[in-house]
């Protein structure tokens, strides 16, 4: 994102999403709470409201047998880990 946003920003959060995380019901108009020091990404809407929007939207965890996105299922960490495939962490 360089040269395209002053400060913190966040581009992708999918994984977290489709895996049933809060952000899977984040609407526009809500508010996320960005902490990066402490590595979180928050919803700010309340249980209540999670919980009807969670019954109205059930989430299906994505699957694939083969190709690009059983790598991406499968290896690809959460926002809090980057967001990028496992093996191109330190180690």
């Amino acid at each position: 994102m360089s040269g395209t946003a002053a400060g913190t920003i966040v581009v992708h959060v999918t994984p977290e999403a489709a895996a049933g995380g809060p952000l899977a019901w984040a609407q526009s108009g809500d508010r996320i709470r960005l902490d990066v020091g402490a590595r979180e990404i928050a919803l700010l809407v309340s249980d209540d409201e999670l919980k009807r929007r969670q019954k109205e939207r059930p989430v299906i965890e994505p699957t694939a047998p083969r190709g690009y996105l059983k790598l991406f299922l499968e290896t690809v960490t959460q926002a809090d880990k980057g967001a990028d495939f496992d093996f191109l962490r330190k180690v």
